[in-house]
């Protein structure tokens, strides 16, 4: 199952003459790294159900009317007031069931939460984990400071404020942190089937080699077989694994969260593209510059230029 694209989520969302709002990216996205947005759920266009698929993004919505949310192979009904946490490794579509409903949705990809640096990884947070319920139910004395969160950032991402994606990142780790308060305490690990533990122990230590704090020395594991041996575990074996709880290989993982540094590295720091590419383990510029390009679209040095100077 091929988790559906930021792009493809704003193809469905376009405004159209044949229906009423409709959701765009934000006009700066492409000037920083990684991606965010907020919007209300009444600008997302009626139509057909959505498909239940997985989603290459990170989505939290709160909903006010009853819907019912399907995920994995659950789909429970939920009531008036409602949280509900979308990651790209479960497959889910939401499904309102009445008509006057109502509330705020933000999708973030793991790139635009990098910058912040809190020492906290997203993946290793209970609610982020494999297994993990991922619907709340928020009491009506509760309902309008959780959607104060999301007004703020709608009011935020349309500001001209210079450095309004920290802004931003941080209302978001404060939803973030607020939903993880709902969950009544964190899954026992024991209760974790094997593959969901492989996977959890697989993010961890690909999130450990970052950040880079400097070019020297390169970056240590680099490949699926070196995953696969810290961990223990046959290449094969991993491989499954990850694709049956992300939809992804271990090698598209490895590249996505390389791709996501590199960018990162040519934003924030002053490396020469050299240098970044000795850092994450390129052999040499010629490979870093044919990955950069496969996975961003432009080179590392036409990608620097437009990040910091918005050319």
């Amino acid at each position: 199952m091929k988790p559906n694209s930021l792009a493809a989520f704003y193809e469905a969302c376009a405004p159209s003459a044949a229906s009423a709002g409709g959701v765009l990216p934000p006009p700066d996205m492409k000037q920083g790294v990684g991606h965010f947005n907020v919007f209300p759920l009444a600008d997302i266009p009626q139509g057909p159900p959505m498909a239940f698929t997985r989603r290459a993004y990170h989505k939290i919505t709160l909903c006010r009317g009853r819907s019912q949310v399907e995920y994995a192979d659950q789909a429970p009904h939920v009531g008036a007031n409602t949280l509900f946490l979308v990651t790209p490794r479960v497959p889910y579509r939401w499904l309102p069931l009445t008509e006057d409903f109502g509330g705020y949705s933000c999708l973030f990809d793991d790139a635009f939460l990098l910058p912040a640096r809190t020492g906290v990884v997203l993946a290793e947070l209970p609610i982020f984990q494999p297994g993990a319920y991922p619907v709340w139910e928020v009491a009506e004395a509760d309902y309008a400071a959780v959607e104060a969160i999301y007004q703020k950032m709608a009011h935020e991402l349309g500001s001209g404020y210079a450095y309004k994606h920290d802004l931003l990142r941080t209302y978001l780790w404060e939803l973030i942190h607020l939903v993880q308060k709902l969950q009544p305490a964190p899954t026992p690990l024991a209760t974790y089937s094997a593959a969901a533990r492989v996977a959890a122990q697989f993010a961890e230590l690909l999130e450990r080699q970052f950040p880079r704090p400097s070019p020297q020395p390169p970056l240590r594991l680099r490949t699926a077989t070196d995953y696969a041996q810290q961990l223990a575990v046959h290449v094969n074996h991993l491989n499954r694994v990850l694709k049956k709880t992300t939809g992804q290989t271990t090698t598209a993982l490895i590249s996505s969260r390389l791709a996501q540094e590199a960018k990162l590295l040519l934003r924030q720091t002053t490396w020469s593209v050299s240098e970044i590419a000795d850092s994450l383990g390129f052999a040499d510029v010629a490979h870093f510059c044919t990955f950069f390009k496969r996975h961003a679209g432009q080179t590392p040095g036409d990608f620097r230029r437009l990040a910091v100077f918005g050319a």
